[in-house]
């Protein structure tokens, strides 16, 4: 898909179709790394989530005590 360059004040900016936003998981205002890279390289920047974004996925409840059960062995490690 294409998209054109515009001027917007002293910069310059590139419009991104909605359905483009939507299949990248991209919300307005969100923050994209940029990139000079074959071209112009757009990106998510990677963070890691803090302890209460990833609470929030489950409910609230993240379990840490306790056992937790990883399945059987799966190469060469012992139980």
């Amino acid at each position: 898909m294409r998209s054109q360059v515009k001027a917007w004040g002293k910069s310059q900016e590139i419009k991104i179709p909605n359905e483009i936003l939507r299949e990248a998981s991209l919300s307005i205002n969100g923050v994209l790394d940029v990139k000079v890279y074959n071209g112009l390289t757009l990106a998510k920047p990677f963070g890691h989530m803090t302890l209460e974004e990833r609470a929030e996925k489950f409910g609230g409840k993240l379990k840490l005590d306790g056992e937790f059960d990883w399945g059987a062995p799966a190469g060469r490690e012992t139980w």
